[in-house]
């Protein structure tokens, strides 16, 4: 169900015997992950919440930090 600001509820999945879930199809599709992709699983205990991010997305965001860290000290 998307909501506002691109923010979407998925539904629930459930813990498997060994710790997995499956995402749900339309996250996927969303976000475009597919099989083989690398993911990063971040955790905020204070805030019981835990993030799935695409590691290419983080470094992307990563590369442009650097880049536009290199473009200052040009200056």
């Amino acid at each position: 169900m998307p909501g506002p600001d691109g923010r979407h509820i998925f539904g629930t999945v459930k813990v498997g015997e060994k710790g997995q879930i499956v995402i749900p199809r339309d996250a996927r599709r969303v976000f475009g992950i597919g099989p083989g992709d690398t993911l990063l699983v971040l955790g905020d205990e204070r805030q019981g919440g835990i993030a799935i991010v695409k590691a290419d997305f983080l470094r992307k965001f990563a590369e442009d930090i650097f880049a536009a860290r290199d473009e200052s000290e040009e200056q």
